[in-house]
């Protein structure tokens, strides 16, 4: 007849830990794995937008960001940007260039589109548009989240390239052609792929799609 062995109370403490262990490994795994966890995804549809016909809908891979465009501040900026998402001419472009905690900057429409990244060149594409003239304000107050357009280091060179602050940048301000603010989704930003050594990422993060709420 076998006899059975009682486990010791500290035999007993020590496979309680092995079982939380192991389950603190399975969780970590899954934190790690899926970035967008944790983060909320904003559904416009419902959401009261004071002027809808200003709304552009961004999703990228952690969900939606929502951005209220400022045709009063930036008249031919906001026509040249609404011009471009109403062509989804963002669709699949890379987010080239991602500074943690501080900016993230997409729309490189030459070079920046997944099929056919061009890292060598990356950062200097154009639309086939043509530049527009630079619309600084002064009184924009380049806070989080805020948009506007990216530009050579001469003004009147804004295209399709575009960035999002993710902390105040007062010293953007009337240095950089401001298109809107985003109103929601901005810790979705946060998740988008950088790189610690470099402001430029290998194998970025895309734009899924970039739509008009109208």
């Amino acid at each position: 007849m076998i006899k059975k062995i009682k486990a010791s109370q500290s035999e007993k403490v020590i496979l309680l830990f092995l079982i939380l262990l192991g389950f603190f490994v399975i969780a970590s795994f899954v934190v790690i794995k899926d970035k967008c966890l944790f983060v909320k995804n904003h559904n416009p549809k419902k959401i009261n937008f004071k002027n809808p016909e200003n709304i552009a809908i961004l999703n990228v891979p952690c969900g939606n960001v929502i951005i209220e465009l400022y045709p009063n501040i930036s008249p031919n900026a906001v026509i040249r940007f609404k011009t471009l998402i109403k062509s989804n001419a963002y669709d699949n472009v890379a987010f080239h260039r991602v500074i943690k905690n501080k900016l993230v900057q997409a729309g490189d429409l030459e070079f920046g589109e997944k099929n056919k990244l061009d890292y060598g060149k990356i950062g200097t594409g154009k639309s086939g548009l043509g530049t527009i003239l630079s619309e600084l304000d002064g009184e924009f107050k380049y806070t989080k989240g805020s948009v506007g357009l990216a530009r050579t280091f001469k003004n009147d060179t804004e295209d399709s390239q575009f960035f999002i602050t993710l902390q105040d940048e007062p010293l953007f301000e009337g240095e950089y052609t401001p298109v809107g603010k985003v109103i929601y989704g901005l810790q979705v930003l946060k998740k988008l792929k950088y790189l610690d050594n470099s402001e430029y990422v290998l194998r970025p993060d895309f734009i899924n799609t970039f739509k008009m709420f109208n």
